[in-house]
């Protein structure tokens, strides 16, 4: 995955957009402890940021949903519009990320979304894998897909992060693998499933999620679950959030959205723990 600091050489511009001064200082205070030598640039309202983005270019945008004179949506509509700007990640941090995402109201200029309730080190950590991502080596993935063309390039992805991948065709496969591991030492078996939804077999991902949950009794943080998705129904998107699926990956696959929501899933996993 490529580093994105390439507007600003080694040292990389996040721009930190919130009407709380105390929440602009509390995000720029830990994306400095986790990334050194970046540069804050601080905004405190849709205004400051369009004059910012105007100014001089970023590596990232994270933006409160909603803003003094505005909304985050309207600022990445601008990230958008602005010469050379155009691939920049935005984020948007809101309590409400969620609904907001079950309710399909983040348009195409939104990369990724995080929940504040996960907090300000949840946060950095997000960032960080966007502007300087950080391979886990050996994390390992329990990836079920009954493509086996559609495997090998998304296999190659997490590999190249240094992650170690179990590939299984079926949903019966996956639940198979995770039921040897289940009363052992190393239950659950993977630190993380990366499964499509539609899978050749009686058993679907939406099943496979389901069994995780319910039958296993694994968490979103003991065993977070990736589900890739090519189908852009609202309800079935919703029923899979829903369900205990920790993100959605769309599909195809970009490499970048991918390897940071594998990482930062996995990430967000140890510090919870």
């Amino acid at each position: 995955m490529e580093d994105l600091r390439h507007l600003g050489g080694d040292t990389p511009r996040v721009m930190v957009a919130d009407g709380s001064l105390l929440v602009r200082r509390l995000i720029g205070d830990v994306l400095r402890q986790s990334l050194p030598g970046v540069e804050i640039v601080d905004c405190a309202s849709l205004a400051d940021a369009t004059q910012a983005l105007a100014a001089a270019p970023v590596d990232l945008v994270s933006t409160a949903l909603s803003l003094p004179d505005g909304d985050g949506l309207q600022l990445a509509r601008s990230v958008r519009e602005s010469t050379g700007q155009r691939y920049v990640p935005v984020i948007v941090v809101s309590a409400d990320a969620q609904a907001h995402l079950e309710a399909r109201r983040f348009t195409d200029d939104v990369t990724d979304h995080f929940d504040k309730a996960l907090g300000h080190r949840a946060l950095a950590e997000f960032i960080r894998g966007y502007v300087q991502p950080e391979p886990i080596p050996d994390a390992h993935v329990l990836y079920v897909e009954d493509s086996r063309t559609v495997a090998l390039a998304t296999r190659r992805m997490l590999e190249a992060q240094q992650m170690r991948v179990t590939h299984v065709l079926s949903a019966e496969d996956a639940l198979a693998y995770l039921e040897a591991y289940r009363d052992g030492p190393a239950a659950p078996g993977a630190d993380l499933v990366l499964t499509d939804v539609y899978l050749k077999g009686e058993l679907s991902g939406h099943d496979l999620l389901r069994a995780v949950r319910r039958d296993f009794g694994y968490g979103k943080r003991q065993l977070p679950v990736l589900v890739m998705t090519g189908d852009g129904n609202h309800d079935n998107q919703v029923a899979l959030l829903r369900a205990g699926a920790n993100d959605l990956v769309v599909k195809p696959a970009e490499e970048r959205v991918l390897a940071t929501k594998a990482l930062f899933q996995l990430r967000l996993s140890a510090i919870r723990d």
